[in-house]
């Protein structure tokens, strides 16, 4: 085991000179603004690329957020450029909500409202408020969650639909990518419209929130979450009849972290308890079928196996934060192995130590993915750089021994 101080060391260096740097150098589109919707590996820039929703809100998210923890000027800067980008350009004129995807010189190419992106603009605009105290961004983020309550919103069956028409109207076109399935309700979305709402709680506790965020946390538990095997379904139709049968390793430890962290901020002491416990559960069958022996985690797999044995970047920097988030819930010494394995084989295959940020996956073998970008609709600096963000308040707090409560 290396110590927390050398751990810490390593995850700021790892933020701060490769991660943000590579976004602040790389990223910035000087001719069209904002920021660029594409660079290929290694480092073919696509300036004509749409740019995708989920890209800018991270974006803005993460320099928002390492701003908050750094207070580094810059990264105000870009946190800055993110939010009047996203303002000016994804911002819906008439509908209110955010056009899912814009061509490069900011003109909406997909305008469809689909839910995932409308909680990550949630995510950042919050973040952004907490980084700046800008009222324009906490009132834009209210608003929008009220949008998705008012449209999105199941008030018969509960959780949120997948997508819907710019005019909130209903959509067929429901599915978030290609590989998804085109069903009512996901995982997916569900998991981020909780990461969203928590981070709205922390600077708007309303009585309307609070009911909000209470049931998403309870339907996650009664619906998403297969407790038998302690692990996410992916895809349901709106009454959540499961659809599909692949197990994603990836979401599972990150939902791991991402359900306590949202019950810890709700405040709801009985719920809290209840999560932690199968929080402990979701992280220790990971470990069990879902890590190979050089540490790092699978895609994906179904009931006789895998089905996915690459090893993409965002699983991975899930896995340390969800193992270690593990470890201080539990006291388990397997845990905390887990997580620095995870961090250890992040260090040896994914970071692009020629060009900078890392490697969208390795194979089995742990060659990187040849056509795998370095920036996309998808490959964005919100995994990688809230792993290290994370980690570094964590293993502080552990270092202190603060953190460390074995659960009853």
């Amino acid at each position: 085991m290396i110590s927390f101080e050398q751990w810490s060391k390593e995850l700021q260096q790892e933020l701060q000179a490769n991660i943000l740097n590579f976004w602040t150098e790389h990223s910035i589109d000087h001719v069209n603004g904002g920021f660029y919707g594409a660079i290929e590996q290694p480092m073919k820039l696509i300036p004509e690329a749409d740019k995708g929703l989920v890209l800018n809100t991270r974006i803005l998210w993460t320099f928002a957020a390492a701003y908050r923890a750094l207070q580094v000027p810059h990264y105000l800067e870009i946190a800055d450029r993110a939010y009047q980008y996203l303002s000016e350009y994804f911002l819906d004129p008439d509908y209110g909500g955010f056009f899912w995807m814009v061509d490069y010189q900011g003109r909406p190419s997909n305008d469809k409202k689909q839910i995932y992106g409308q909680a990550f603009a949630i995510y950042a605009l919050s973040e952004y408020y907490l980084a700046t105290k800008h009222q324009t961004a906490l009132d834009l983020s209210i608003t929008t969650y009220q949008l998705l309550e008012k449209h999105s919103y199941d008030s018969v069956y509960k959780g949120y639909v997948e997508a819907l028409a710019r005019d909130w109207k209903a959509t067929d076109n429901l599915s978030l990518s290609r590989k998804d399935l085109n069903e009512k309700k996901s995982m997916n979305t569900h998991l981020h419209i909780l990461e969203a709402y928590t981070n709205l709680y922390r600077i708007w506790p309303s009585p309307e929130l609070t009911v909000s965020l209470t049931e998403l946390i309870q339907v996650t538990m009664q619906h998403i979450i297969d407790l038998q095997q302690t692990r996410f379904n992916l895809f349901f139709d709106e009454s959540w009849n499961v659809k599909g049968d692949h197990i994603s390793y990836g979401h599972d430890i990150e939902g791991s972290w991402l359900l306590v962290e949202a019950a810890e901020v709700l405040g709801n002491d009985e719920l809290l308890k209840e999560v932690q416990r199968t929080a402990v559960a979701m992280a220790a069958a990971v470990l069990e079928t879902g890590v190979d022996a050089d540490g790092g985690i699978w895609n994906e797999a179904g009931p006789n196996g895998l089905i996915d044995a690459n090893k993409d970047w965002w699983p991975q920097a899930e896995a340390m934060v969800g193992f270690f988030n593990a470890y201080q819930l539990s006291g388990e010494q397997s845990f905390e192995q887990a997580a620095l394995r995870s961090w250890q084989f992040i260090q040896k295959n994914l970071i692009d130590h020629t060009y900078g940020e890392w490697y969208w996956g390795v194979s089995p073998d742990g060659c990187p993915l040849p056509h795998g970008p370095k920036v996309s609709a998808w490959k964005c600096p919100y995994h990688n750089s809230r792993a290290c963000l994370e980690m570094l308040k964590r293993v502080k707090d552990q270092a202190l021994n603060e953190r460390c409560t074995p659960i009853s």
